[in-house]
């Protein structure tokens, strides 16, 4: 489990929260556009940050929710 996050991840699950986001298979989609970061819907997705299927809105999980409110 990640215990500490960098600022992209923390302004990724901002993101998330605010329902601007969409994971389109491997990829992350903010607000339409791809992602710069390829890997980090695959890195919060396997450290159980975020949930989503394809073309529907990422998710906070309840961990997510608790160390982006701990941020």
């Amino acid at each position: 489990m990640i215990t500490t996050i960098s600022n992209r991840d923390r302004a990724v699950l901002r993101a998330v929260a605010a329902g601007r986001c969409e994971i389109s298979g491997q990829c992350l989609r903010i607000d339409g556009l791809t992602c710069c970061d390829q890997f980090a819907a695959m890195r919060l997705t396997q450290a159980g940050l975020i949930t989503g299927s394809e073309r529907e809105p990422a998710r906070l999980t309840p961990t997510g929710q608790a160390l982006l409110a701990a941020a």
